[in-house]
This record gives C-alpha cells, sequence and structure tokens, in this order.
C-alpha cells in the first residue's frame, strides 16, 4: 500500500515539472517572437536549468543568443545538440545554424565544414546547399584577392627602368655575338678538317 502512495506523490511532481518547462519554453518562444531576444534568451537559460536535457531550450537558446547579437556565445548549445542523442533532423538544423553563426562570423573554413555535415544528415536541405555555394564562393575570392600582386596586373616601368633594361639586354646580346665569332674562327691549334 505504500508503494502505492509513492507513485501516486511523485506523478504529479514529474507532472508539474514538465508543466514549467513548457511554461519557460513558451514565455521564451514568445519574446523571441516579439523580437525581445534577452527576455527569450533569459527564459531559455531558465528552461536550461530546471531541464538540462531539454534539447528545445538549448536549441532556442542558441537562435536568441544569435538573434541578440551574441553569435560566439550561441555555437556551444548547438554543439552541445549535434553531439547529443538526437534525430538526423535535429542534428542537420543545428549543423546548419552554426554553418550560418560562423558565415557571419567571417570563418568560412568553419562554415564549409558545418553545411557540409547538415547536407550529410539532410540532402535535401536547399537553403544549406545555397548557403554552402555561397561559403565555397566566399572563400574562392578570398583567394583570389590575397594572391601576390605580380601575379594579378602587369607592373608598371617608368622610361629610365625601360632604359636599362634595353641596355643590359643590348650588352647581354653583343656578348653572345663575340662567343659566337669566336668559336666560329679556327683555333691556331686545331687543325680544320678536310674532307
Amino acid at each position: 500500500m505504500k508503494r502505492c502512495a509513492m507513485i501516486i506523490l511523485l506523478f504529479p511532481l514529474v507532472s508539474v515539472a514538465q508543466s514549467d518547462l513548457n511554461d519557460l519554453l513558451y514565455k521564451g518562444n514568445e519574446a523571441y517572437r516579439a523580437g525581445a531576444f534577452p527576455e527569450a534568451e533569459k527564459a531559455y537559460r531558465e528552461a536550461l536549468k530546471q531541464s538540462p536535457a531539454s534539447v528545445a531550450a538549448r536549441f532556442n537558446l542558441g537562435n536568441a543568443l544569435y538573434r541578440g547579437k551574441k553569435s560566439s556565445e550561441a555555437i556551444p548549445y548547438f554543439d552541445a545538440i549535434v553531439q547529443g542523442n538526437v534525430s538526423d533532423e535535429v542534428r542537420a538544423s543545428a549543423y546548419y545554424n552554426k554553418g550560418v553563426l560562423l558565415s557571419q562570423m567571417r570563418k568560412i573554413d568553419e562554415s564549409i565544414v558545418a553545411y557540409k555535415q547538415a547536407l550529410r544528415l539532410n540532402p535535401a536541405d536547399s537553403l544549406a546547399r545555397e548557403n554552402l555555394q555561397r561559403a565555397m564562393n566566399e572563400k574562392k575570392q578570398q583567394q583570389r584577392s590575397t594572391q601576390p600582386e605580380s601575379k594579378k596586373q602587369p607592373s608598371t616601368l617608368n622610361k629610365q627602368q625601360v632604359m636599362q633594361l634595353l641596355n643590359a639586354m643590348q650588352e647581354q646580346e653583343k656578348l653572345l655575338r663575340q662567343r659566337l665569332n669566336q668559336s666560329a674562327t679556327p683555333s691556331v691549334n686545331r687543325p680544320e678538317k678536310d674532307w
């Protein structure tokens, strides 16, 4: 008889805790929709305190931090989601959001990795595919802009430099002709062949 009473007493406590978590998530969602990102962040943090395993609270907190211009603080929440025991769909969404954050922070190589992970988990995600393409294009653009100047455009020489180069080439040509003339004349020590 005592066992039945304990089970009945514990059930309402679990239900109340779940209800509080849902209330905090609802409050956070309402603040998020209204654009009040600090209030949403506060509600989601409270929800995580109540239920540290809540994927919804963690995911929404990451989004609220991103919208509240705290991108570097948001990344660990998405990392925790992808390392957790969640569905591939949720994991893909977390990778996608992480990729967006990294792109915004100009960490292009890392964002490319995140978008690729999102596409591995959800190949039909057209937004991840588009953002991956943008990130790859941006990386190519960065590589082009960091090439040495000599490869980008021919150097311009002033008149004096052109004249110096021309004189040096004429001097080399003169030396080369002298060598050719010396080798064409028979030497005294070598007799000419008689055919």
